[in-house]
């Protein structure tokens, strides 16, 4: 077998479909319902082809196999194995259960809070799963992202549901919607506020560090807020159009215990295709060029590349 770049993405990342070929292995939901057994041997053989030393016969499709186990389970930064539910693969299944029941249970304050609480407990897990593992991060800045995020989201459900409480009941739907781009806005800046305060690790072109720049950290922190907001749109804005006109039907009457389920498995279907979409939207390894660097960094740079100009490299979450 002729040896591949293990440490590489299959397909190029220079383009959007490349991209999304990519993580739509990564965010694979079945990969969720991986053993530890699996996901440990799977590291193994990736270890092993790192160094060498995979068994005899390995094929290329095993090793490809095993790389989509490893990505979908181990972090980028540290190659420690994530929280299950924290994993991209886990955002399907979730995504659908917490999208259906916040577009279902959105009429009265006691519903409102809870499922705004239960999808930012969730949201605060899987933003501090994928944050970029090189920053850290306290217990007490993480309380205060969780909590902040979910009085947010409550604070906008709860204002806006006032608010709409007069105009055409389609309207009310998208209240969620609002509450969950609200929350994203506060709860992903804050879970990673470490990486703006400090910086994040840029490198250059040979994958020699250049430093912490905070520049990089804004850019990185704010393409995962626009990804995972795209991940919700298309979901939380056509299925209350949908269920406004299927809710009409009388047979959709005589069956409102299986409207929560039903919003759930509309979720669930426009979710498979978001996830690796919204992934998809920015590339893992972030580019910035040097005239936005920070001056420190900009001279750092030219020690060590002896180059006024480039671009330089760095992790920027999911």
């Amino acid at each position: 077998m002729q040896r591949v770049d293990i440490d590489q993405p299959r397909w190029s990342q220079d383009t959007f479909v490349g991209r999304l070929k990519h993580f739509s292995t990564i965010t694979d939901p079945r990969t969720a319902l991986c053993t530890e057994e699996e996901l440990d041997n799977a590291s193994k053989l990736v270890q092993q082809y790192r160094l060498g030393n995979e068994p005899p016969g390995t094929t290329e499709e095993q090793l490809w196999y095993a790389q989509k186990l490893y990505m979908s389970a181990f972090h980028p930064d540290t190659g420690e194995k994530m929280n299950m539910f924290g994993r991209m693969s886990f955002q399907v299944p979730a995504g659908m259960i917490l999208g259906g029941c916040l577009m279902q249970f959105y009429k009265t304050i006691p519903q409102v809070v809870f499922w705004q609480w239960v999808n930012q407990s969730f949201n605060a897990l899987v933003n501090y799963t994928n944050r970029n593992a090189k920053s850290s991060i306290t217990n007490k800045q993480i309380g205060v992202a969780y909590a902040s995020a979910t009085t947010a989201a409550t604070i906008v459900s709860v204002g806006l549901n006032s608010l709409t409480k007069s105009a055409p009941p389609l309207i009310a739907r998208y209240v969620p919607f609002a509450a969950v781009a609200a929350a994203n806005c506060v709860n992903i800046p804050l879970m990673r506020q470490s990486e703006l305060t400090d910086g994040i690790a840029v490198y250059d072109e040979n994958g020699e560090l250049i430093g912490d720049s905070k520049r990089a950290a804004i850019k990185a922190v704010s393409q995962v807020v626009a990804s995972r907001i795209g991940m919700a749109a298309p979901g939380m804005l056509t299925i209350p159009i949908i269920m406004e006109k299927l809710e009409k039907y009388p047979f959709m009457q005589r069956i409102k215990i299986l409207h929560a389920p039903i919003q759930m498995l509309f979720s669930g279907v426009v979710l498979l295709f978001m996830v690796p979409v919204g992934c998809a939207m920015f590339p893992q390894k972030c580019a910035l060029s040097m005239e936005y660097l920070e001056p420190m960094l900009k001279r750092s740079y030219e020690e060590k590349t002896g180059h006024r100009h480039g671009t330089v490299f760095f992790n920027k979450g999911l």
